[in-house]
């Protein structure tokens, strides 16, 4: 393979070559933690979801976590698009081209739209799909209600996405944090009042979350619309909106269906991964949903992480600097790697404490939970170095423009491997839970393995 890094290239003054590994973590740090914290506010939302409701009916926490999983898959497919208008604009930004800032944001906005008018119907029929695909009659029946609601909130969120990407890559990261966080807050507010049934308001369970969620989305699009319209007027993003641009149509679609394709991949190994736990019951799935939900908290501080290293390897690339890149991919690498640190302690040495959140004292079965919800975390702690690394390097190889070689690394990993694995351990090998998590273990590991040696072969210079 060749390098696609030119060691002719000259750096910008000032760039590249003279920045210490020190000057690399700053910058990593300065853009990728309101990043990080954005991206751990969202999961927030859908944790806040499963909290409640685990303390609500573990039924309903179950259909949740089904439903979501749905939601989930088609939210990361269709958000392929924002992840190209990230690097995109960030290279349109440094050569301050301002048209082609707007024209690739605004067409990042008209794809998402166009796939989102063709997955709600799914989402809005989700307990007939998921019925037919073997599920609890009940747990389905639950979440085709959630679904019912929420489905609807894939057109914001969708939205949500292109707008953080246009922000993030100006490294306008403060608002994305701040935006988020509010939209945890009144999620929070939305969900006790609405699934409970308190202050005056009628008690809805699962529904009541579903509008909680679809509340926030459309908030979010607001708010991150109306910030875009009034901080960058000189953009004129919304201007003549509807008139089409299908030169960058093409471009956003190009660079962006690879991605989103990685994306499903991925997230779909887990959504296998949750069918094949409702096989095994409401219980299972349910302390499976809350394993999930810790594991995809601690995950978002590296999605944070490669999103900068994403705008940051973008710079470089265009640049020709591969000193640079090389040099802030190890930085975001090693910063990546000390979250798994942490994460594994946290999972290794207080499963219990993290499970029991999820769940009421008085539940019944508790106990049954809590039980299956430990293993699974020791078995989640097991896969944390190389998820954290799949996702970092695919964050690197975005910003060099490389989403194609990536998404057959992701398919022949997650799909060739991890799926069948899951399998296989889980139901022929007689090991449950416990056998469909190692299968993802192994799906994840190949993938990291083999996106970070291809990021290093592209990187590296060759005489």
């Amino acid at each position: 393979m060749h390098s696609v890094v030119d060691p002719a290239a000259a750096p910008a003054p000032g760039d590249g070559h003279a920045m210490s590994r020190r000057a690399h973590v700053r910058a990593v740090l300065a853009l990728g933690l309101p990043l990080v914290g954005s991206h751990l506010a969202q999961v927030s939302i859908t944790l806040t979801d499963a909290l409640m409701l685990g303390w609500y009916d573990v039924t309903a926490l179950a259909g949740e976590v089904l439903g979501g999983s749905m939601f989930f898959v088609f939210l990361i497919c269709g958000s392929g698009f924002a992840f190209a208008v990230m690097p995109m604009v960030a290279q349109a930004a440094g050569r301050n081209d301002i048209a082609q800032i707007r024209r690739v944001t605004r067409m990042g906005l008209w794809v998402s739209a166009i796939f989102a008018a063709f997955a709600v119907p799914v989402l809005l029929n989700a307990g007939t799909v998921l019925s037919a695909l073997g599920q609890d009659p009940a747990v389905a029946d639950m979440a085709g209600r959630y679904l019912g609601i929420y489905g609807w909130g894939l057109v914001p969120a969708l939205g949500v996405m292109v707008l953080k990407s246009y922000l993030a890559a100006l490294e306008r990261t403060r608002v994305v944090l701040i935006v988020t966080l509010a939209a945890v807050g009144v999620n929070a507010l939305v969900n006790y009042a609405l699934i409970f049934g308190h202050w005056g308001a009628p008690e809805l369970g699962i529904e009541g979350s579903a509008i909680a969620s679809l509340t926030v989305n459309l908030l979010s699009l607001i708010l991150l619309a109306g910030h875009a319209a009034w901080a960058l007027p000189e953009h004129t993003l919304f201007a003549r909106f509807w008139r089409p641009d299908w030169e960058a149509f093409g471009q956003v679609f190009r660079l962006g269906w690879p991605i989103g394709l990685t994306n499903l991949a991925e997230t779909g190994l887990f959504a296998a991964a949750s069918l094949m736990m409702g096989w095994l019951g409401p219980i299972p799935l349910a302390a499976h949903g809350i394993a999930m939900q810790i594991s995809s908290l601690t995950f978002m501080v590296h999605v944070g992480l490669s999103n900068a290293a994403t705008v940051r390897a973008g710079n470089a690339f265009g640049r020709g600097d591969g000193a640079h890149l090389r040099r802030g991919a190890l930085v975001a690498l090693a910063l990546s790697g000390a979250a798994v640190a942490v994460t594994v302690a946290l999972f290794l040495g207080l499963p219990e404490v993290l499970i029991g959140l999820f769940l009421s004292p008085d539940d019944p079965v508790r106990d049954e939970v809590l039980a299956i919800g430990v293993v699974l975390l020791a078995a989640s702690a097991l896969f944390q170095l190389a998820d954290a690394a799949q996702v970092m390097a695919l964050g690197l190889l975005r910003g060099m423009n490389d989403t194609r070689g990536p998404m057959l690394i992701a398919v022949v990993s997650y799909w060739g491997l991890g799926v069948p694995v899951s399998y296989l351990l889980g139901f022929p090998g007689g090991l449950g839970g416990v056998g469909v998590w190692l299968g993802l273990a192994l799906g994840l590991g190949v993938a990291g393995i083999c996106l970070v040696a291809r990021f290093w072969l592209r990187a590296t210079p060759t005489v």
